[in-house]
């Protein structure tokens, strides 16, 4: 049963006020689910990428090359599937639910220092050793 226009208003505040009084156990709560259902939905996923390989490998066997074809799709969109509902559901202080206003929290990985990337230390060790300065 649907909640009337002021039962929602009343909600709304009440969640306003929570978020007013405890922002962090605010957070975690609505993070738990948040967690819950990704996670669902990455297994889910998983369950989907073997079913390609299955479709992949029937296809392969038979030479039906649209089996195959399909088979190979249905593995990447799953895996994309899981590895970024995975990713959204693995943060470990639920910063991954919406802050009050409706925005989305920034993530606790975001507000550290960035590391150097792989490419950046093969350029950072390009450049001493044509400076001559070795590894």
């Amino acid at each position: 049963m649907p909640l009337s226009e002021h039962e929602q208003r009343m909600l709304e505040a009440m969640e306003q006020a929570l978020y007013a009084e405890d922002p962090k156990f605010a957070s975690a709560m609505r993070g738990s689910a948040a967690r819950a259902r990704y996670r669902k939905r990455a297994l889910f996923a998983v369950a989907g990428f073997v079913i390609g390989i299955v479709l992949l490998m029937s296809g392969v066997i038979v030479k039906v090359i649209p089996m195959s074809v399909g088979g190979f799709v249905v593995m990447l969109a799953c895996a994309f599937i899981a590895v970024t509902s995975w990713r959204r559901g693995s943060t470990q202080d639920g910063t991954e639910a919406a802050a009050p206003g409706g925005a989305p929290a920034a993530p606790a990985a975001k507000q550290r220092a960035p590391r150097s990337s792989f490419m950046d230390r093969i350029e950072e060790r390009w450049r001493r050793r044509r400076d001559g300065q070795g590894m």
